[in-house]
């Protein structure tokens, strides 16, 4: 089956968590009015017509997997050369998503994408872009002067799915449960 850049499986903070993060998304990250505060698990993934054979594999890949809780570090950067550069929340502990990832990898063989980079998977939440030192600095000081890590409990994997333009901002299509 193919795979899309219109879907994909994540985990998200709960939105009660997300104000803080939107306010430095808003100003610094171009993709913020189409994707929702996440972290990718699988992307890209399967498409929307592909509902029926994905919500049993998805609901058995995670059946066995128990909530575990997370917190936001950072900023950590990405740099991508031409002085461009990536800034992100790292979600501590990773070995928890590593988990989850590997276990949904087994699921969906065909979502190897991931495999293509020299670091693997790489659990992360953007939450802007830089070109320049300046305005990295920037960046980074607005990550910085949110304190405190946000911590919050992953109980759950959302599929989600977006339309063309104009309609092109992800929404949940399917959320399963970890086993509890």
């Amino acid at each position: 089956m193919r795979l899309t850049h219109r879907s994909a499986l994540i985990v998200a903070p709960p939105q009660e968590l997300w104000e803080p993060i939107q306010a430095i998304r808003r100003r610094y990250d171009r993709q913020v009015r189409r994707w929702m505060p996440h972290i990718n698990l699988l992307y890209p993934f399967l498409p929307e017509e592909s509902f029926p054979q994905v919500e049993p594999r998805l609901a058995a890949a995670v059946s066995q997997l128990s909530p575990f809780e997370l917190a936001l570090e950072g900023p950590r950067v990405f740099h991508h050369g031409g002085g461009r550069a990536t800034v992100w929340l790292e979600p501590v502990p990773g070995s928890a998503l590593k988990a989850l990832y590997e276990r949904l990898r087994a699921s969906f063989p065909e979502c190897d994408h991931v495999e293509r980079f020299a670091a693997g998977y790489t659990p992360h939440l953007s939450v802007g872009q830089a070109r320049g030192g300046r305005a990295l600095q920037e960046v980074l000081r607005a990550v910085r002067a949110m304190g405190r890590p946000l911590r919050f409990r992953v109980d759950r994997v959302h599929w989600i799915a977006r339309g063309e333009p104009p309609d092109d901002r992800f929404r949940v299509r399917l959320t399963v449960a970890l086993a509890s």
